[in-house]
C-alpha cells in the first residue's frame, strides 16, 4: 500500500487497502471493507484493459461494511457505498450519493450528485445517471443486446437516466433506453424503448399512462 491515511479516518476491522489510494478528510471504511482492488478480467471481457490508477474517497465518502471499491473507481464527496456494495473500475458515485446494500456499479459507469440508488440494483457498464435520480431496489440494467457473444466496450449501448427521474423496484431497463428528465416508470416493469421526459409508463413491455 503507498496511501497516506488521513489522521481522521475512521476505520474498522479486517478493511484492506491496496495500492496508491487517494483517501480525502472525514471518511470512514467499515469493516471487512476493500478499497483499490484491481480487477481480474476474463479473456473475452469488453472491459478496459491495463492499470486503472488509483481508488479515490472524497472528503466525507463512506465505504460500509463488506463492500468492496476497485481501482480507478471514485467515491465522491459525502457519497455512501452500502454495505456488500461494489463499485466498479473506472465507476463514480456522485456527490451525497448513497449506493444501497448488494447494489453494484459496472466499470465507468457515472453516477451523479443526490442519487438514491436501493438495494440489489444492477448499473450496468456505461450507464449514465444524472442528478437527483431515485433507483428501487432490484432495478437491473443492460447494455448487450446480443448477450456477451463478443461486443467491443464501443459497441455497447447502456441506458441513460435523466435528471430527477423516478425508477420504481424490479425494473428492467433494456440496451440503450433513455429514461427522460422527471419521468416515472412504475414497479416491474421492463422498458424497451425511450420514456419521454415528465412520462408516467408502466407494464411488459412498459408504455405511457400519462403525462405528469
Amino acid at each position: 500500500m503507498n496511501a497516506q491515511l488521513p489522521e481522521d479516518l475512521v476505520l474498522g476491522q479486517n478493511v484492506v487497502i491496496h495500492g496508491d489510494v487517494s483517501i480525502g478528510r472525514g471518511c470512514r471504511i467499515d469493516d471487512g471493507a476493500i478499497v483499490g482492488r484491481l480487477p481480474v478480467l476474463s479473456r473475452d471481457s469488453s472491459a478496459s484493459p491495463g492499470e486503472p490508477g488509483p481508488a479515490t474517497l472524497e472528503d466525507g465518502a463512506a465505504v460500509l461494511a463488506g463492500a468492496i471499491v476497485f481501482a480507478g473507481a471514485r467515491i465522491a464527496a459525502g457519497a455512501i457505498v452500502g454495505d456488500q456494495a461494489h463499485v466498479r473500475e473506472h465507476a463514480v458515485l456522485g456527490p451525497g450519493s448513497v449506493l444501497g446494500r448488494g447494489s453494484a456499479l459496472g466499470p465507468h459507469a457515472v453516477v451523479g450528485a443526490n442519487v438514491r440508488v436501493k438495494t440489489n440494483v444492477w448499473l450496468t457498464d456505461f450507464t449514465v445517471v444524472e442528478d437527483d435520480v431515485f433507483v428501487g431496489p432490484g432495478v437491473v440494467t443492460t447494455n448487450d443486446d446480443e448477450m456477451g457473444r463478443g461486443r467491443s466496450a464501443d459497441e455497447l449501448q447502456a441506458p441513460v437516466l435523466r435528471r430527477g427521474c423516478r425508477v420504481g423496484g424490479g425494473v428492467v431497463l433494456t440496451p440503450g433506453v433513455e429514461v427522460g428528465e422527471g419521468a416515472y416508470v412504475a414497479a416491474g416493469a421492463v422498458v424497451t424503448r425511450d420514456v419521454p421526459a415528465g412520462a408516467l409508463v408502466m407494464g411488459v413491455p412498459a408504455r405511457v399512462v400519462r403525462q405528469l
